[in-house]
């Protein structure tokens, strides 16, 4: 999706005011708050768990999957992931995960009731054609949710502890949106510090960095 329309601040002016306007920290401190945020933007599995499921041709709507890990609970074909390591007990610094799926205006709507926030700069058209963004774009709390699904797939039991977030442009509705999560630092106490970086692929551009600490569980027994 372009954001270049006739009338619209080019992409860089936009991207300062974005800056300016949006910079911010915020935390999560038990698992419940990632698992809410987690529901609310579908996520990916592949046939075998460190492969990329294949996207389907199309919006697959409310179609879903049984899950290839024990992490989550379904999947839509529409999400994608991929990781590099299956073991809990062998994560170690330089390992990943990434996830992606498009952020569609159901996502979007749905997130603005689910939350309560209604900026009209996200479900009015006409309005937002006045703004500087000169379209709708999405939230950018549900833009940062997308690392809470890549750290959902990280072997094991993910708890978010915090979470420290720079936004540095907007996403459109429509745009495909991936998030990488990338281990820094093992802290000890099965507590891990990771990169977390979202990308808008249909833009080419980096619009969110920070930096997350999370604890690593053990899967709880199912017997």
């Amino acid at each position: 999706m372009s954001h270049q329309n006739s009338g619209t601040p080019d992409f860089a002016a936009v991207t300062d005011a974005w800056t300016t306007m949006t910079q911010s920290f915020f935390q999560s401190a038990t698992a419940a708050n990632r698992a809410a945020v987690s529901a609310m933007m579908p996520t990916t599995d592949d046939q075998s768990s460190s492969a990329s499921a294949s996207p389907s041709s199309g919006r697959s709507g409310d179609e879903t999957v049984p899950a290839s890990i024990p992490s989550v609970d379904h999947s839509d074909l529409d999400w994608e992931f991929d990781r590099s390591v299956d073991d809990r007990d062998e994560i170690t610094v330089g390992d990943a995960v990434t996830f992606e799926k498009t952020l569609t205006d159901e996502d979007v709507r749905a997130f603005a009731t689910i939350s309560g926030d209604t900026n009209r700069l996200h479900l009015d058209d006409e309005f937002a054609a006045r703004t500087r963004f000169g379209e709708r774009i999405v939230h950018g709390t549900l833009v940062s949710g997308l690392i809470s699904a890549a750290l959902a797939r990280l072997p094991g039991l993910t708890i978010y502890l915090s979470q420290d977030l720079e936004f540095s442009g907007p996403v459109g509705i429509g745009d495909r949106v991936s998030a990488r999560v990338e281990i820094v630092e093992a802290l000890g106490n099965d507590q891990y510090r990771l990169e977390t970086v979202i990308r808008d692929e249909d833009d080419d551009a980096t619009v969110i960095d920070g930096e997350a600490v999370v604890l690593i569980d053990e899967m709880p027994d199912e017997s």
